[in-house]
């Protein structure tokens, strides 16, 4: 959002986002747009994040004026119902409904499967502006991540996350796939393909509920041991 008010005649069509640094959520947060390149077709920005003088994320992108397709082609949505079947998850935030395929709590190190989650998302209202529906899909790019990698490691869960265990989201790179518009639900699909030595990976993809893919997504997170008897802790 920050970055299309300095490229109004742009659309971003990449994002990527380092988190360096932990915020205060009580306090306010100052944005900062470096425009890198203005073109004709492609336009691209920084924006780094602040906080009390501090630096707390950089996030670069990448902006385009959009095309008429050459070819095209998508990959298919999972097969995995319809939003009605699936469970409702409580996970507030006004105007939005979850609801998940297959699992009653996403955070809880008991239940456990392979390390995949698909999440019905209904939000009301949707925006209409393109660069505020953008944001609502980042939004939650960031929410089951870490749930999905753990949730094929029996006895470790996210509802002990910042307790036990320290984790945090380190860095979310999207792609859009224009044009990102939608009514109804929108399908987050979650696959960690890998986890170690500190960091794990996630790969996800957000569909339409007709089957339209508007964006993908790649998550680093960081799941660590606390240090014995450590401020950290």
């Amino acid at each position: 959002v920050a970055s299309s008010q300095s490229l109004p005649l742009h659309s971003v069509r990449k994002a990527h986002a380092v988190f360096v640094r932990t915020v205060d959520a009580e306090r306010d947060l100052e944005f900062e747009v470096d425009v890198l390149h203005r073109g004709r077709t492609f336009a691209s920005a920084g924006v780094t994040v602040g906080q009390g003088g501090r630096r707390c994320a950089s996030v670069t992108l990448l902006s385009d004026v959009e095309q008429e397709d050459v070819i095209a082609h998508h990959h298919p949505m999972p097969e995995i119902g319809v939003p009605e079947e699936a469970i409702p998850c409580e996970m507030p935030m006004v105007g939005r409904e979850l609801r998940l395929v297959g699992i009653t709590d996403p955070n809880d190190p008991e239940e456990t499967g392979p390390p995949l989650i698909d999440a019905w998302l209904h939000y009301d209202p949707v925006p209409g502006r393109p660069d505020l529906a953008k944001a609502l899909v980042a939004h939650f790019t960031g929410h089951l991540s870490i749930s999905t990698t753990m949730r094929s490691h029996p006895g470790i869960g996210t509802a002990m996350a910042h307790d036990t265990v320290s984790t945090g989201v380190m860095g979310i790179s999207i792609p859009f796939h224009e044009p990102v518009a939608w009514e109804g639900w929108l399908l987050y699909h979650h696959e960690s393909t890998q986890v170690g030595r500190g960091m794990s990976y996630v790969r996800g993809q957000v569909f339409t509920e007709q089957g339209r893919l508007i964006a993908s997504f790649t998550q680093d997170g960081m799941i660590r041991a606390f240090v014995a008897d450590g401020a950290d802790t």
